[in-house]
């Protein structure tokens, strides 16, 4: 730890020879997210933007909800769905919001006072292992038919990136969706891969990389290209070439 100390040291009396500054010792409150120090890690969450965001809104006395949304609720533009009101609800809730979509998000904030205690703890461990799990869903816009692909990555057992995008496409099967979701986070990991390099932090291992879509975990093994394959073949030869490496 001394030399991190050290290095520390000297940083800070570098900028202090460009900039104005002042130590104010450990972080403890920026950008709406609080920091709890610990001998085991560092805590992070949001309790106190949430509580703003909850007053903000008027709805501070809500009740509570276990899960953030039904995932068999499906939202879309809605003909018929009675409009709210847009000019107190259109910095939350986008330009066209309508009944459905103000109960989901209320929901939302229902489940957010339900875990104000709730945050990312990063823990301290010995183990250096880079984890990425990608995953997505096949034409799940009821709207236009268009996936979603999402992953998150974890460093040495702790959360530090996540990603959920809809696709500006419609995929033609869930395969390619799900290809195009693993190179997304293979694209991830190597970033934080390099990262860690340029801060002198030796990654002795390989990454690892879990899918839950067997077509895409067999065509990612197996070098065989046909007909089928040939709308994902740029994704399968860059998802086979990080897997040799």
């Amino acid at each position: 730890m001394g030399d991190y100390e050290e290095e520390m040291y000297k940083l800070k009396s570098c900028l202090a020879k460009e900039f104005e500054i002042k130590d104010l010792g450990n972080l403890k409150y920026f950008l709406g997210i609080e920091v709890a120090w610990s001998r085991k890690g560092i805590f992070v969450s949001q309790r106190k933007y949430v509580l703003d965001l909850l007053k903000e809104t008027e709805i501070l006395k809500c009740k509570l909800a276990d899960t953030p949304m039904d995932h068999t609720n499906k939202l879309g533009t809605m003909e018929g769905s009675a409009p709210i009101d847009k000019g107190r609800y259109q910095r939350l809730f986008m330009n066209n919001p309508t009944e459905e979509h103000m109960n989901a998000v209320f929901g939302i904030q229902q489940y957010l006072k339900m875990t104000l205690g709730k945050g990312l703890y990063f823990k301290k461990t010995s183990s250096y292992d880079i984890e990425i799990f990608s995953d997505a869903d096949w034409v799940g816009s009821i709207t236009n038919q268009r996936s979603t692909s999402r992953y998150c990555t974890y460093v040495w057992g702790n959360l530090v990136s996540w990603w959920s995008k809809k696709k500006s496409v419609v995929a033609c099967s869930s395969t390619k969706v799900e290809f195009r979701a693993m190179t997304d986070n293979i694209c991830e990991g190597i970033w934080l891969k390099r990262l860690l390099v340029e801060l002198r932090i030796p990654i002795e291992k390989s990454m690892k990389m879990s899918c839950d879509n067997q077509a895409a975990i067999s065509i990612a093994k197996n070098p065989i290209h046909h007909d089928r394959t040939k709308h994902v073949e740029i994704d399968h030869h860059f998802i086979k070439e990080k897997i040799e490496e």
